[in-house]
């Protein structure tokens, strides 16, 4: 198998490959894992919008490949200029006047920089002066968390055990080595700076503090009961990886941000709704739970929108709304009826498993989840290149079938099956593709947008369109907890489907829920928005759903993965990928667990025989509820994964 690009699809099929025997080579040509999935450190975020600021073509320097090419062969050369990312401007709204010069705490000079989250914690374990841990491979999912200022020795956030956390507690796990606001506890603050009052952030702190932040290109949440949770922990990949539970969900209604009730819980103990509005939304959300065994109640309006669905229920106009926009999170004028039940349904079946809110984020950021089967590719015998670009496929006449991709140094590398992102596929073959857009910003603010008693919290909140033909936009607030920005801000992610450029797509929402002035305010309102420190607005190609035949002269073994869609979920990154390895080999099973390392039979030639497989239930910290617990089996391998 030969995998080009790093994405998210192209990872899950990489490590499902090599999981199941197969021989995987993975090329990408960038220089950090994920693609456009990818997590940048602030500096490396810098880097990648000068980059695609300053787009340029590619030469093509090696010329002795074309002698590898025989008479009976043709060759389908692949794009060399990413055009999936448009429009790209950074703004920062802070002075800048002392950031000159400023370097990253612990930069390391005369090294590449490395945007990508994984390769942060090499940089990571140098700037805290502490010797790497040895293993065979490094560890893409699970950084070692930076050592805490305070008074505190390092020990106290050390050899604990990973655990999914929850938004109750004063600091958010050992685990995480976040202990800030323990320190609070026991170490009073400076008695000149309000407890009230946002501390004062420059331009100069952020980028020298750059390597705190983990920012997305693309953003998501994980649905508790989604197709991505059950593959992390079906496979045992969750091992690698760490997340926090998404503490809140908000509402944007009659320009003021609300934080909308979602658990039988937070229903009861809202002080928002009256007892009759109570009893209404559960009532409503019990239907919505089993809405398919009482078909009379919503059939006649199956040809309906949702919207027009929810104003015949006895629901008051702010019930509607938090259902619409909060719960369902669907459009107000294009989602059906049953397109709006189901969402819902979805919502409320992912509630409790892991904390009050159906959502869990990774942390420090999304682009970890690729590397996590990145790493499990690689612990199955799968090879990795960064900067190794591929020049061209290399296709038999005859058949039709792709035999060998040429990489840039002119080799020729023969494969059985191939594997490539949609970016790399020259236009001759997309004639007949109708990609769509994505409008993407982030942000890093110096407050939350809804304060409350605690400072940590992860919050989505879906703003409504602000005018006719305008999306809805979504909006993901991370606080420091989340191992993707420094203390004291908060970064904000905010996400729609392109009408416009994103600046245009998103800037009205900015100046709904943000303060852009730089100047000291004088009125009261624009006091109480959160200040926008620095932003960056870009457009992302969305190529998801588009159909295998729709490429013009595509070889029959050669598969193409989409990269991220506007949805807040992963389901289409998993499906696709998990019908692709179908595709390939239909006798095999999909990312089964591996083996346990005590259960390794291990011989210095040879695999040790086929009778001798073990059974075994793998223990994930996202570990699956009693009932749905099972034995698994598992076959005796000969690779050893070194962090058990």
């Amino acid at each position: 198998i030969a995998c080009v690009l790093s994405g998210l699809p192209e990872s899950i099929i990489a490590a499902a490959c090599a999981r199941s025997g197969q021989r995987v080579l993975h090329v990408d040509s960038r220089n950090y894992y994920g693609g456009n999935w990818a997590s940048f450190s602030f500096s490396g975020l810098l880097s990648w919008i000068k980059e695609n600021q300053q787009k340029t073509d590619v030469s093509d320097e090696c010329e002795d490949w074309r002698k590898l090419i025989l008479e009976n062969e043709e060759v389908i050369f692949l794009s060399k200029k990413d055009k999936t990312i448009q429009h790209v401007e950074d703004f920062c709204f802070g002075n800048q006047d002392s950031a000159e010069d400023i370097e990253e705490a612990g930069a390391l000079p005369k090294l590449p920089v490395f945007g990508a989250s994984g390769a942060e914690g090499v940089a990571q374990e140098l700037e805290k002066g502490c010797p790497p841990v040895e293993s065979a491979l490094p560890e893409a999912g699970s950084r070692e968390p930076e050592k805490p200022t305070g008074t505190e020795p390092a020990s106290a956030v050390e050899g604990s055990d990973k655990e999914v956390t929850s938004e109750n507690g004063s600091s958010h796990s050992t685990a995480l080595g976040e202990s800030t606001l323990e320190f609070g506890k026991t170490e009073a603050a400076p008695p000149e700076i309000s407890a009230q009052e946002p501390k004062k952030i420059t331009y100069s702190q952020i980028v020298r503090e750059g390597r705190r932040f983990n920012i997305d290109l693309v953003s998501k949440l994980l649905y508790s009961r989604g197709l991505l949770i059950d593959l992390l922990i079906k496979s045992n990949v969750s091992r690698y990886a760490e997340f926090k539970n998404t503490t809140r969900i908000l509402a944007f209604r009659e320009g003021q941000v609300e934080q909308v009730p979602c658990s039988r819980a937070d229903v009861f103990n809202s002080r928002q709704l009256t007892m009759v509005e109570k009893r209404m939304l559960m009532k409503f959300l019990t239907f919505c739970l089993d809405y398919e065994q009482h078909p009379d109640e919503y059939q006649d309006y199956e040809n309906s929108t949702f919207a027009q669905f929810l104003s015949t229920r006895k629901l008051t106009p702010s019930l509607q709304h938090f259902i619409l926009h909060s719960i369902a999170m669907v459009s107000e004028t294009d989602c059906s009826t049953l397109e709006g039940l189901q969402a819902t349904r979805k919502f409320l079946q992912c509630l409790g498993r892991y904390g009050n809110t159906p959502f869990l984020f990774p942390l420090y950021g999304q682009g970890e989840i690729p590397q996590c089967f990145c790493r499990l590719c690689a612990v199955f015998g799968g090879i990795y290149c960064l900067r190794h670009s591929v020049e061209c496929l290399v296709v038999d006449k005859e058949s039709g079938r792709c035999k060998a991709v040429v990489d840039h140094f002119g080799q020729r590398i023969s494969a059985n099956y191939f594997i490539v992102e949609d970016s790399y596929l020259p236009e001759s073959i997309c004639t007949n593709v109708c990609y769509r857009q994505i409008s993407r910003a982030v942000l890093i603010t110096d407050q939350s947008v809804l304060n409350t008693d605690s400072e940590q919290q992860v919050s989505i909140l879906t703003v409504p369109p602000m005018g006719l033909g305008k999306p809805a936009v979504c909006v993901i607030e991370l606080c420091s907890s989340t191992m993707t920005c420094m203390k004291d801000t908060y970064l904000v992610h905010l996400t729609c489907p392109s009408t416009k450029t994103a600046r245009e797509d998103l800037e009205p929402v900015v100046l709904k829920l943000f303060n852009l002035n730089t100047e000291k305010e004088t009125e009261n309102e624009e006091l109480e928005k959160p200040r926008v420190l620095w932003a960056v607005y870009f457009n992302m190609r969305d190529s998801s759903g588009i159909d295998k035949n729709s490429y013009d002269g595509l070889p029959s073994n050669v598969y193409v993965c989409s990269g991220p869609d506007s949805a807040l979920g992963n389901d289409c990154a998993v499906k696709q990928a998990e019908t692709i390895f179908q595709e390939m080999f239909p006798t095999e099973e999909f990312c089964p667990p591996p083996p346990n390392p005590e259960d390794i039979i291990y011989d210095e030639d040879e695999i040790a025989p086929e009778d001798s497989g073990f059974s075994n239930s793998p223990e994930t910290k996202l570990e699956s509820s009693s009932e749905e617990s099972s034995s698994r089996d598992s076959t005796a391998v000969k690779k050893e994964d070194n962090e058990e």
